[in-house]
C-alpha cells in the first residue's frame, strides 16, 4: 500500500531534505508540498538539487487536502496553534518544530518562557526518535520533530546514562549553519559565519528539557559552538561516571545499547585517521556514528556523536519515526549512506 504524505513548510532545509528522501520512499508518495512565498513555483526554485528529479509544484499551504501523513516544518508555535486542522486532514502528524518534543506542560512554560497553547495533546505525541521511544511511536498519531543537538547529546550519552553511570556531565557542541535555517539572520550571513569558530551558547540551552526526558535528570550542561561548516553537529560529552570504567566495559555498553540499532555506527578506533566520529562521515545521510574514549589520568570518560542535523537531526528521523508508526521497514528511504568526501 501506498502512503501519501505532504509537506507544509516545504521550501526550507528540512523540508527540503523531506522531498529528497522521500523521492526515493517505497512505500510513501508526496501528495502536496506547500510554501506561502513560493507558491505556484516549481520545487527546485528553492531546492536547486532537486532540478529534474520532480515536477512537484509549491502550492499554498491554504489549499492542503487530506492525506495520510502531514509533515509539517513551520516556525515554532503554529503547529501548536493549528493542529487541530492538520489532525483533521491526515492521520498522522510529524511536526519537526519544537511545538510537541516536551510531554510536561511545566517543562516547555520553563524552557520557552510562554504557555503551550495545546497541553492537552503533549503527554500523547510521541518523541520521533526511535531510539529512545520506538514503543510510543508505534501508537502515535501526533509526532513531535527532535531537536539536533539533543540528538547528538542524547545518542552520545545514551549508553552509560541507561546504566545509571552518569554523575555529572558537560557536553561541548560544534556546530554548522544550517542549523540556523534557511531565512538569513546574524547568525548565519555568510560574512559574519564563515570562518567563525564562534561561541553562541554557553548554558541552558533547549534542547536540554530533551535530553533530561528520555535520558532522566542528572546534572548536565552544554555549550554550542558555531564553526564554519554548512552541515553537522559533533558533540563531545565529558562524563564523570559514578564509578570507575575501563574500555572494555564502556564497549561493552555501547555494544548493548546500539547492536540492535539500524541507523548507530559505534566509531571508536584506537588508531587511524577516522577512528572517533565525524559530521563529514555522515553528511546526507541518517546515520549516526557514536564512539567514546577514557581518559587514564582522570577517569573522565569522552562520548562523541556526530550527525547530519537536516537528517538524522529532522527530516531523517521524522520519517524513521513515520515509518515505525506505519508499520513500515523502519529504514525504508533511509539506507543510503553519507557523501564523502564533502
Amino acid at each position: 500500500m501506498t502512503t501519501r504524505a505532504s509537506i507544509v513548510g516545504a521550501s526550507g532545509f528540512s523540508g527540503g531534505e523531506l522531498i529528497r528522501l522521500l523521492l526515493a520512499h517505497p512505500h510513501i508518495q508526496i501528495a502536496q508540498v506547500t510554501s506561502r512565498t513560493l507558491a505556484c513555483h516549481p520545487v527546485h526554485r528553492a531546492h536547486p538539487n532537486l532540478r529534474a528529479a520532480t515536477d512537484l509544484i509549491f502550492e499554498n499551504p491554504d489549499d492542503l487536502t487530506p492525506c495520510d501523513a502531514i509533515f509539517l516544518c513551520t516556525p515554532h508555535g503554529n503547529s501548536q496553534r493549528d493542529i487541530d486542522r492538520y489532525q483533521s486532514l491526515a492521520r498522522h502528524v510529524v511536526d519537526l518544530s519544537a511545538d510537541f518534543r516536551l510531554r510536561d506542560p511545566e517543562a516547555y512554560r520553563e524552557w520557552y518562557g510562554q504557555s503551550h497553547l495545546r497541553p492537552d495533546l503533549l503527554e500523547s505525541a510521541a518523541y520521533g526518535l526511535p531510539e529512545t521511544g520506538r514503543a510510543r511511536l508505534r501508537e502515535a498519531r501526533l509526532i513531535s520533530g527532535v531537536g539536533c543537538n539533543a540528538t547528538a547529546m542524547i545518542l552520545a550519552m545514551l549508553p552509560l546514562a541507561r546504566a545509571g553511570l552518569i554523575r555529572r556531565a558537560i557536553a561541548d557542541l560544534k556546530v554548522g549553519s544550517s542549523q540556523a535555517g534557511a531565512e538569513p539572520s546574524d547568525a548565519s550571513h555568510h560574512p559574519l559565519r564563515a570562518h567563525a569558530t564562534r561561541t553562541y551558547s554557553t548554558g541552558g540551552h533547549r534542547h536540554l528539557a530533551e535530553v533530561a526526558q528520555e535520558l532522566g535528570n542528572f546534572p548536565l550542561d552544554a555549550t554550542m559552538t558555531s564553526i564554519d561548516l554548512v552541515r553537522g553537529v559533533l558533540c563531545t560529552a565529558h562524563v564523570e561516571p559514578t564509578e570507575p570504567l575501563d574500555e572494555r566495559r564502556v564497549r561493552a555498553l555501547f555494544r548493548e545499547a546500539y547492536q540492535r540499532e539500524p541507523f548507530v555506527r559505534i566509531v571508536a578506533e584506537r588508531s587511524g585517521l577516522h577512528r572517533l566520529p565525524d559530521p563529514k562521515a555522515v553528511v546526507g545521510s541518517n546515520y549516526a556514528d557514536v564512539g567514546f574514549a577514557i581518559d587514564p589520568r582522570s577517569g573522565r570518560i569522552i562520548l562523541l556523536c556526530a550527525i547530519d542535523n537536516l537528517v538524522k537531526g529532522a527530516a531523517g528521523s521524522a520519517i524513521q519515526s513515520l515509518n515505525v508508526a506505519l508499520g513500515f521497514d523502519e529504514t525504508a528511504g533511509l539506507r543510503a549512506p553519507g557523501i564523502f568526501p564533502v
